[in-house]
């Protein structure tokens, strides 16, 4: 019997250390709904926030979907450390579905797409924005109210 080797598609966690933008994307096993409410965007918007304190990032945009989370998330400083803010926010996340709502996991992997320059990152951003226009949740991505950012003020965006 042959062993099965997953084969490796995430870069050398230097790669995320420092002053990196990165973009990922965490979806819900089985695409279950669950992220349709205030309270549990709330819940969840707080422990990304002190994971991001934890490791010295920011946030550039969070938005939750109703089966995914989309970040776009920023190191700091030379100390930061992206990839661990995200992998702490899922294993925390993911220990409160389990008390809470035991039916519900993330898949356990995530995307993730390192972000090399302006052009990129705007890019990004608006397709994290327009998602849930693209979705038929909402006619504009300015009426959709689970996102956040520590960085903008997405009410002076265009």
């Amino acid at each position: 019997m042959n062993k099965i080797i997953e084969k490796k598609h995430r870069l050398d966690s230097k790669f995320y250390l420092g002053e990196k933008i990165v973009s990922f994307t965490c979806c819900i096993k089985n695409k279950d709904h669950v992220f349709t409410g205030r309270d549990l965007f709330d819940t969840f918007e707080n422990i990304l926030l002190v994971e991001l304190y934890n490791f010295e990032c920011e946030s550039l945009i969070h938005l939750f979907m109703p089966d995914h989370a989309h970040l776009i998330l920023k190191g700091k400083n030379e100390f930061s450390d992206v990839i661990n803010s995200v992998d702490m926010f899922k294993q925390k996340t993911g220990f409160w579905f389990y008390k809470n709502m035991n039916h519900i996991k993330w898949q356990k992997d995530y995307h993730d797409h390192i972000i090399r320059n302006d052009e990129d990152l705007k890019k990004h951003i608006y397709y994290v924005l327009k998602n849930p226009v693209r979705a038929g949740i909402c006619e504009h991505w300015k009426e959709y109210k689970y996102k956040g950012s520590t960085v903008y003020n997405f009410d002076e965006w265009e």
